[in-house]
């Protein structure tokens, strides 16, 4: 009877160990598609859809409207923004541009790129490329400088006959970042980065429970500080490299030693 009773005890313990494990294994409620790739674009700044750097976003939408996407980008990055449109096959001459705007809704150039294109007639499609400059990590108040935050991406057409408006388009977008190192560090940083709703955060009351984040994106390993760079470990090598040529100038100019003091002849 006791080791009936033993068994039975052991079982019904490997039964409750297993219900969590059980619970832990049944189907999420989540809807599948949250890993995925956004599929629309926003209609203005407030409603720009959030992508990350390295994802290829997709749209779907008509001629004539105004489509926007947001990512982040960080201190010593160059980001690139690159689009295309696909067109039906019958329409006419049509031109198309890409805007890149950053936190403080500022438009900024482009380095380089075909940012604004004419699909001729019956062309398939289009492409659109936006090479901004090196973002800092501070900057002068004057200065239009791409600083660290949420970067705004606006495609639309800006030549339009009559006659294709409202035509269905496709669009692609994807955007990509090229680490420049501490050849572009700054001193200084910023408090926060340009984020939506960062202000109201850092305004509200602990209590409050109001004024979350409105953008939930940031660089993949988080914001960086501002401070630190491969700038510094240059500098360390730089001192090093001149210590040690102060030490060996010293060598080479110190002589045999102290000069003798008999006199010549004695």
């Amino acid at each position: 009877m006791r080791i009936t009773r033993a068994l039975s005890a052991g079982l019904l313990l490997l039964g409750l160990a297993a219900a969590p494990a059980a619970a832990d294994s049944s189907p999420s409620a989540s809807p599948s598609g949250d890993g995925g790739a956004p599929s629309s674009a926003g209609t203005s700044f407030r409603t720009a859809t959030e992508i990350e750097q390295g994802q290829r976003a997709t749209a779907s939408g008509s001629a004539g409207d105004y489509l926007y996407w947001s990512f982040p980008a960080d201190a010593e990055q160059r980001p690139t923004v690159k689009a295309t449109v696909k067109l039906p096959q019958k329409h006419a001459a049509e031109t198309w541009r890409i805007d890149v705007y950053d936190g403080l809704r500022r438009r900024q150039a482009c380095q380089w790129g075909a940012q604004t294109r004419t699909a001729a007639e019956g062309t398939p499609s289009v492409e659109l490329a936006c090479v901004l400059r090196t973002v800092r990590a501070w900057s002068e108040a004057w200065a239009n400088d791409p600083l660290p935050g949420t970067y705004y991406v606006r495609l639309t057409v800006v030549n339009l006959p009559t006659s294709d408006l409202g035509i269905p388009v496709g669009a692609e977008v994807r955007v990509d970042s090229r680490d420049m190192g501490g050849a572009a560090a700054v001193d200084g940083s910023l408090a926060e980065p340009l984020v939506p709703g960062v202000a109201v955060k850092s305004g509200q009351d602990d209590d409050s429970g109001r004024g979350a984040v409105l953008s939930a994106i940031e660089p993949e390993d988080g914001w960086s500080s501002g401070w630190w760079s491969d700038r510094w470990v240059w500098t360390g090598i730089g001192a090093v490299l001149a210590a040690l040529a102060g030490i060996g100038g010293y060598a080479l100019t110190r002589g045999s030693g102290r000069p003798s003091r008999v006199p010549p002849g004695a």
